[in-house]
Parts: C-alpha cells; sequence; structure tokens
C-alpha cells in the first residue's frame, strides 16, 4: 500500500475547499486537496444560473440575520473574512465584480467560470497540490490520541496529514460530487448529524392548472405560508416564479425551510398565498377596481384586466373569480367588485410538498455547529478535524449568503490548520 506524507489534506474541491486550500498554503503549509471530480468548482460554475452570486454586499449584521437557524455561529467567520474582503479578494486575482439588486454581488462577465479560475490560480500561487478524481473512502485517526492522522482513498492509497478540512459540501445537486460522503465520516467519528433536508428548494402545489403559468415571474408581490388554520409561518416581500410542478424564484426558496420543516413534521398541505398589490390596503384597491371598471365601463370582463394583473395569469383569475367572463364590466357589482379585491390580496395555492433533496440549492442540517469551534472550524471532537461549507449545519437565504459562508469558514479553516503547535 502506497503512503506520502502530508501536513494538510482539504477533501472537496468547491468554494469552502478551494478557499481553505488556498489560505493554509498561503501560509505556509503543505497542502493537498482532494477533489472527486475530474475538475474543480463543478458547483460554483452552475451557481447563479452559471453567473454565480458570490457574495451580497449587505452589512454583516445583516448578513448573519439571513441565517435563521445558526446564524451566531457565523459571528467568528464572517467578521474574520468579511464580505468585503471576499470583494477584494477576487478583484485581486483578476475578477471584476458589480452589485445588483438586493446587494447580490456578481462577477461583470457573468461568468461562473471566472470565479473558479480565480480560486485555482490562487491555489496555483501557493502551490496547493490538486489530486482530482480521487475519492476519499476513510479518514483515518488516531484512536487513542483523538486525533487525524490521513485518509484512504478508494484505491488504496494513504495520504497521511496532521490536519484534514472536510468541505464535502452537502446532498444537493448529487452531480456536482455533493453525495453526503463527508456526514458519514462526521458521524463514524463521534459527530451528530443534524437531520438532513432541501434548503433552498422550489415548491410542489397541487393546483393542475399551475402548468399553464410556467415561466411567469412575478415582481414585487408578498407572499406567505401558512397553516391550513390560517396561522403564517412565513412571508416575504419580492419576486417569484411559476413552473410546471409549482412556485420557485428567490422568495420561494428563502421560504421554503419553513415548508420544508412543517412538512418533515406533519407531512401535511399548506396554504401559499399571493398578494398582487402589497402597497395597496383594501380600501385603496377597492377605489382602484373602481377606476378600472369606469375607464373599461363598456368592455367585456376578460378583456379589461390588463392594467391589473400579467396576461398569462387573466384567464385562471378569471376562472376564480366566477365572474362571466362575458360580463360588461359596468355590470359588476360590488360583490364581485369585492371579490376581485380578495383574489388580488390573497390569491392561493396549495402547497403540496418540497422538489427532491437533489434539487436544492443548498442543504439544511449537517454537523450540529455546537461541535465546532466557531472561531477556527476545528472540531471539539477530534484534534485536526476541520469543517467548512455546507456539510455544517448553517443554511441561509438566497442572495448571495450561502457562497459567502462557504468562503468565510473556508478562509478560517484554513488560515487555522496552518498554525501548528
Amino acid at each position: 500500500m502506497e503512503k506520502s506524507h502530508e501536513k494538510i489534506i482539504v477533501i472537496g474541491g468547491g468554494a469552502a475547499g478551494m478557499m481553505a486550500a488556498g489560505r493554509a498554503a498561503q501560509m505556509g503549509a503543505s497542502v493537498t486537496l482532494i477533489e472527486r471530480n475530474k475538475i474543480l468548482g463543478k458547483k460554483i460554475l452552475i451557481s447563479g444560473k452559471g453567473r454565480c452570486n458570490v457574495t451580497n454586499a449587505g452589512e454583516i449584521e445583516d448578513l448573519i440575520a439571513s441565517f435563521p437557524n445558526n446564524g451566531k455561529f457565523l459571528y467568528g467567520p464572517f467578521y474574520t473574512f468579511t464580505n468585503q474582503d471576499l470583494i477584494n479578494f477576487f478583484q485581486e486575482h483578476g475578477v471584476k465584480l458589480k452589485v445588483e439588486r438586493g446587494n447580490r454581488v456578481f462577477p461583470v462577465s457573468d461568468s461562473s467560470r471566472d470565479i473558479v479560475k480565480a480560486l485555482e490560480k490562487y491555489m496555483s500561487q501557493h502551490q496547493v497540490k490538486v489530486l482530482t478524481n480521487q475519492r476519499v473512502k476513510e479518514i483515518l485517526i488516531d484512536k487513542d490520541a483523538k486525533q487525524v492522522k490521513g485518509v484512504l482513498l478508494e484505491d488504496g492509497q494513504e495520504i497521511l496529514a496532521k490536519r484534514i478540512i472536510v468541505a464535502t459540501g452537502g446532498c444537493s445537486f448529487p452531480g456536482t460530487g455533493s453525495t453526503g460522503d463527508g456526514y458519514s465520516w462526521a458521524k463514524k467519528l463521534g459527530h451528530n448529524i443534524k437531520t438532513i433536508r432541501p434548503g433552498l428548494i422550489p415548491l410542489e402545489t397541487r393546483e393542475p392548472w399551475v402548468k399553464s403559468l410556467q415561466g411567469l415571474s412575478l415582481r414585487n408581490v408578498n407572499v406567505a405560508i401558512k397553516e391550513k388554520n390560517g396561522k403564517v409561518l412565513t412571508s416575504l416581500f419580492g419576486e417569484m416564479l411559476f413552473t410546471h410542478f409549482g412556485v420557485s424564484g428567490p422568495i420561494i426558496l428563502s421560504m421554503s425551510k419553513w415548508a420544508v420543516d412543517y412538512w418533515l413534521k406533519k407531512q401535511e398541505d399548506l396554504i401559499l398565498t399571493i398578494d398582487f398589490k402589497p402597497a395597496l390596503s383594501n380600501e385603496q384597491l377597492d377605489l382602484r377596481l373602481q377606476r378600472e371598471i369606469e375607464k373599461h365601463s363598456n368592455k367585456i370582463f376578460r378583456n379589461s384586466l390588463n392594467d391589473l394583473l400579467p396576461r398569462k395569469i387573466i384567464p385562471i383569475f378569471i376562472e376564480l373569480s366566477q365572474i362571466d367572463p362575458e360580463k360588461v364590466m359596468h355590470q359588476l357589482t360590488r360583490k364581485e367588485r369585492e371579490k376581485l379585491t380578495s383574489l388580488l390580496k390573497n390569491f392561493e395555492l396549495t402547497i403540496h410538498k418540497p422538489r427532491p433533496i437533489a434539487e436544492a440549492i443548498v442543504t439544511a442540517g449537517g454537523v450540529n455547529v455546537k461541535e465546532i469551534d466557531p472561531q477556527t472550524m476545528e472540531s471539539k471532537i477530534i484534534k485536526g478535524l476541520f469543517f467548512a461549507g455546507e456539510i455544517i449545519d448553517i443554511d441561509g437565504f438566497t442572495g448571495g449568503y450561502n457562497l459567502q459562508a462557504a468562503f468565510s469558514t473556508g478562509f478560517v479553516a484554513g488560515n487555522n490548520a496552518s498554525l501548528f503547535n
């Protein structure tokens, strides 16, 4: 059996792994990064629809608040390697960035490949040894000392190291290499794994007519997810998207965690409501409808809603209103007007379940944060074992937050793993 000696091994060539490897090597350590795919950064390449939303330019406190479960764990990483530090890092490595709506930060080129190239360049500059197409079978430890001593590869090769950084990602997009290996290693080494579930995930609805709305994007709407008894679990203002199976888009993805958690506990349907006119009260909207009726007084109902709604949704809206589509506008009764107001402010769909975890943008759950030192990313159970990125039980909203968490925890892990006693 072949053995080789390295001081630090990083498992996983994604955002957290490449940052960790580059930083550890920059600090003077001898580093080997092991990636199971033929190429590095597969998940980065598909993130943001190939544009890569690398971070969010908001205040650090806002970034922390965007991780509703374990945001406090990220105080150390986010203040050690801030979003501004990350922006400076990429610009220093030749990637110009721009800030878009919602403080989302993208490469000016709109190409995620530029982000991967910059990270590869960073590792190359500091002589990181990269092994692609190699799969780790097991993390080797000295059981008496409760300390890592290396890894065993599937081909039988052992690589010995005093520090190991696990940055294998979660379970989402398994085609990118995130197949959950890291969870089983961590569990075997004594770590508690919080329930693995989809994080940012589209939701399936029961209504068959949703297929006819596929591709329709709604902006500036307020969406709420409620239990059947009317109790609101969460609500957000922003942009959403209809798909052939249900709903997606930024606010749906960010709200999905509440739906997923509820569904895992009860496996019951939820109600999703859309307020098309959140800036208007019911009374103001009724006045607006009266003006529309006056403006289109001699038109038939089905031809008179273009100023209020996207064209694609009007046939569904008319059907749900139960108003005769051929009715002349000036003949609408007050009761029918109230029905229209109610639909515009409280348009309902039935959430059946989340899409499969393989389609999730991030994985929720993972290694319990109480078992990781947030200042160093080192395990509190096994010496020399560090974690970075999505394998940890941290998942944030959509908007660049999760990649910032990957880069920050990767930086902290790499920095501290390099500090040999």
